[in-house]
């Protein structure tokens, strides 16, 4: 009820205003928008900002063109946007400011099981096993849940039901993926020297 409420407080079509500022308008309430939510805003709460009739789509893509030259972006992620620092400015981020947590910090090994995972959830430890050769350990698993990475997928049919892991949301925004589907195809793995596992 209070949502309806604060909506209702906000003038969405500006129709005082002439159609090229009234863009402009809406353009600078998704970007307010974008940077005051540190998650993913979807499509659908955008459109509570905007007159009925504008396009969500084309105004992210107006706003990102503005952002041109910046050193931040907008990032399509889990089915919303977000502002994103640009890659080329992670090394000065690390350099100059404290932001240890918020960075990925997980080993080129780690990440090889989370590609595992991402290509063959939902999976158990001995399914990660019979891809590496070897035990994947508790720990692993264990910082992969903590840094909300993976989580528990439904228990296996297989004897004993033991537990499967499945990526996450936080997954998905950690490497700037939309969804699944924008993982590479594992040719793509094969020709950057890389592979998910069979």
């Amino acid at each position: 009820m209070a949502k309806d409420r604060r909506e209702a407080d906000i003038d969405r079509e500006l129709a005082e205003l002439p159609p090229d500022l009234r863009w402009r308008e809406w353009m600078r309430r998704i970007e307010a928008v974008l940077f005051a939510s540190a998650s993913p805003v979807p499509r659908k709460d955008l459109a509570r900002i905007v007159g009925q009739g504008a396009s969500v789509d084309l105004l992210v893509e107006d706003l990102a063109a503005d952002l041109e030259g910046r050193a931040f972006e907008i990032a399509q992620v889990t089915g919303g946007w977000m502002f994103r620092t640009r890659a080329a400015y992670a090394p000065v981020i690390r350099a100059a400011a404290d932001v240890g947590d918020q960075l990925l910090d997980v080993s080129e090994f780690d990440v090889a099981v989370l590609a595992a995972i991402a290509y063959h959830q939902p999976i158990t430890r001995d399914g990660l096993k019979d891809i590496f050769g070897k035990e994947i350990s508790r720990d692993l698993i264990g910082r992969l849940h903590a840094r909300n990475l993976i989580g528990t997928g439904p228990r296996s049919p297989r004897r004993g039901a033991p537990y499967t892991f499945v990526t996450t949301e936080q997954f998905l925004v950690a490497f700037g993926l939309e969804n699944l589907r924008d993982l590479p195809d594992r040719e793509q793995l094969l020709d950057a020297g890389m592979s998910a596992g069979s």
